[in-house]
Formats: C-alpha cells, structure tokens, sequence
C-alpha cells in the first residue's frame, strides 16, 4: 500500500490548512487511517485517526481545532488544520492498518503502512 500526502506548507497562526493523503488501494481494504507528526526533537505522535467505519478520535492537543474526514470513493483521509499554533509545526504523515476487528485506533509505534511526510511550518 502506497500513501500520498500533500497539502503541507506554511500558514499564520489562526490561519488554515487541509492536508490530503490518498491510498493505492479501495479504502474500504483498509482498516483505521489517520495522522501522525512529528516536531524537530521530538517523537512521532498520534494527532487523529478514522475507521473504514467513520469513528473518529483525535488527541488531546488538536481537539477543537483540527477536523479528520475521509473520503472513500477516492480512497483519500484529509486533515483540516483551523487555528493551528506554532506547536503544530512538524512533519506530517499519513499512516493506515491492514483491516483488524474492533480496531478504532492508530498506534504510532505498530502502524503498518506509512507515506512520505509533508512539512507544515506555524509561524508569524
């Protein structure tokens, strides 16, 4: 499986960005997507995920402010970034997990399929 990111760059503070990652394969192959970052120094961390089923989670520090959405009939995650602050700059990845049975989760540290990250630098 192939993932492609784009959407990356820089953006004010309160400003907006969407980031785009498309799938080589049917969507609906796959189990949980989402995205992870990771800032200079830093490790990479979980910012939100969605199931082929539309359940949605998202971390502590993008709640409110970022959107995760999918859609399947171009088998494609998006990442809606309203409101970013300095503390979102990182390198952002698209990630994806082979299908798994109650799985609602993306583990950053067991993902099976990761794609190119794409820069996105908040600052003024």
């Amino acid at each position: 499986v192939q993932l492609q990111a784009s959407g990356g760059g820089a953006v004010h503070p309160g400003g907006s960005l969407r980031l785009s990652c498309t799938a080589s394969r049917g969507r609906k192959t796959l189990g949980v997507m989402g995205w992870a970052r990771q800032s200079p120094g830093k490790r990479r961390e979980f910012i939100a995920s969605i199931t082929s089923g539309g359940s949605i989670l998202y971390s502590d520090s993008v709640k409110g402010r970022f959107t995760i959405s999918s859609d399947n009939a171009k088998n494609a995650v998006y990442l809606q970034m309203n409101s970013p602050v300095p503390e979102d700059t990182g390198v952002y990845f698209c990630g994806a997990d082979l299908p798994v049975y109650g799985s609602s989760c993306l583990l950053v540290s067991s993902v099976d399929y990761w794609g190119k990250g794409t820069q996105v630098t908040v600052s003024s």
